[in-house]
C-alpha cells in the first residue's frame, strides 16, 4: 500500500510540473502570505488538477490572430470545454483590478454560506467610499437584503454594498479582506494581495489577468447564483427606509448589456464584471457563450477608453466562433442555441462573427455616464 502511494505521489509531481509551470506563471512571496505555498503544494491543490479544468497558459499565446489597442492592455480568452488558452497577453503581470476585485467579495460570500435573505441595516461606515466612488441610491438606516446588496455589488458595482456585505459576512470589514486573501490563496492566486472588498485603488492591492480567471471561473463554476444575478442589464432593489417599502432601479455597468456596445454574432453574455479607476483603466472579465454552447472566460484589462476597451473585447469574443467552426463542421443537423439577440440556428457550419464592435445609441446620458465613475 505504501508503495502505491509512493507512486502515486511521484506520478502527480511530473504530471503536474507538465502542465504548470510555477517558476514562470507565479511570484510565490506575493504579500498575501503565498510564500508558504511551495511549487508542489500549488501544484497538487485541488483546484490544479485535470478534473477541475484549470487552464494553464503561457504568458503569451495568439498574437498572430489578433493586436490589442495599447500597449498597456493585457487580456485572455480561455475555452472552458477543452481547458485550453486562444489568446494570452502579459496574463501574468501586476496590474490593479479596480471592481473586478467584486468578483472574489461574491465568491467569499457564496462561500461562507451566508443566509442570502437576512436583512442589513446600511452604516455611515459604508458610504465612507472616497471622492467619485460609485454608490447606490441606499442611505443610512436603511434596511435591505444580503441578496440584494450583491446584486447591487455585481450589476451596479455599488461600492457601498461592497462594504456591507463585507462586515456582514465577515463581522468586519478587515477580517472579510482576510477571508479573500484565504481565498484567493486556496485559488493559487499567489499573483494577488486584497486590501479591500471594493476596489477602490490601493497600490498594495494588486493582481494579475490570469488570477482574475481563477476567481471568475471558480464562482462561475461553483455557484449558478453568481451568472444569474452577473447577467441582468436592471436589478431593483426593495428597501425598507425610514418612511417605508420603497424600491429603485439599478442599471448594469456592462456597456453590452445596457445596449451601447453591440457584441459580436452568436456570443451571449453568461456573467459580467466592470472595473475602472484613473490607474486599472478600464476594465471587463466576461463568461460568455458561443453559438455552439461553448462557455468561454475573457478578460481585458488597462484599456485607456471604454471604446479601446469593447473594441478589443469583441475582436476577443469574435475568436470564440472561429475556434469552434472546425469542431462543428465535423458534426450534422441543425441545433438552436440562445443567444443575447434570441434564438440563433446554427448549421453545420460556423457563421462569420463580426470583428469589431458596433457601438449605438444609449437609452439615456445617465446610464452612460454611471460607468465613468470610479470603482464601477
Amino acid at each position: 500500500m505504501i508503495l502505491v502511494l509512493a507512486a502515486v505521489l511521484i506520478h502527480l509531481i511530473f504530471t503536474r510540473s507538465a502542465t504548470l509551470d510555477t517558476s514562470g506563471a507565479y511570484n510565490l512571496s506575493a504579500q498575501n502570505g503565498a510564500e508558504e505555498l511551495s511549487p508542489f503544494t500549488l501544484q497538487s491543490t485541488s483546484n490544479y488538477t485535470e478534473s477541475e479544468g484549470i487552464v494553464c497558459s503561457e504568458s503569451e499565446v495568439g498574437s498572430g490572430s489578433l493586436s490589442l489597442t495599447e500597449d498597456d492592455e493585457r487580456a485572455l480568452l480561455f475555452n472552458l470545454e477543452d481547458h485550453t488558452s486562444l489568446y494570452a497577453k502579459g496574463i501574468y503581470d501586476k496590474i490593479y483590478p479596480a471592481s473586478l476585485t467584486k468578483i472574489m467579495t461574491a465568491l467569499v460570500t457564496f462561500e461562507s454560506g451566508a443566509d442570502l435573505t437576512q436583512q442589513v441595516t446600511m452604516t455611515d461606515a459604508d458610504f465612507q467610499l472616497g471622492e467619485d466612488a460609485q454608490s447606490s441610491q441606499l442611505e443610512v438606516g436603511d434596511k435591505v437584503a444580503l441578496e440584494d446588496l450583491l446584486n447591487l455589488l455585481l450589476v451596479y458595482s455599488a461600492n457601498d454594498a461592497a462594504m456591507a456585505i463585507a462586515r456582514t459576512v465577515g463581522g468586519s470589514v478587515d477580517k472579510f479582506v482576510e477571508m479573500m486573501n484565504s481565498e484567493a490563496q486556496k485559488l493559487g492566486m499567489t499573483g494577488t494581495h486584497f486590501v479591500n472588498p471594493s476596489g477602490l485603488h490601493e497600490d498594495n492591492h494588486y493582481t494579475t489577468p490570469y488570477d482574475i480567471y481563477l476567481m471568475l471561473n471558480r464562482v462561475y463554476q461553483d455557484y449558478p447564483d453568481f451568472s444569474k444575478i452577473a447577467s441582468q442589464s436592471q436589478y431593483q432593489t426593495s428597501v425598507t427606509g425610514t418612511e417605508g417599502e420603497s424600491t429603485f432601479l439599478s442599471t448594469t455597468t456592462d456597456e453590452y448589456l445596457d445596449g451601447t456596445y453591440s457584441l459580436p454574432s452568436n456570443v451571449q453574455i453568461l456573467a459580467s464584471k466592470t472595473g475602472t479607476t484613473d490607474q486599472a483603466g478600464s476594465c471587463l472579465a466576461l463568461v460568455v457563450q458561443n453559438g455552439y454552447g461553448v462557455p468561454f472566460i475573457a478578460i481585458v484589462t488597462g484599456a485607456d477608453t471604454k471604446d479601446t476597451l469593447y473594441n478589443d473585447m469583441s475582436k476577443l469574443l469574435s475568436l470564440t466562433n472561429s475556434d469552434a467552426s472546425s469542431a462543428a463542421e465535423s458534426s450534422s443537423g441543425t441545433e438552436e442555441v440562445s443567444s443575447s439577440s434570441g434564438t440563433v440556428t446554427s448549421t453545420s457550419g460556423a457563421e462569420t462573427s463580426t470583428s469589431g464592435t458596433e457601438k449605438v445609441s444609449s437609452s439615456s446620458d445617465t446610464e452612460k455616464s454611471v460607468s465613468q465613475v470610479s470603482g464601477s
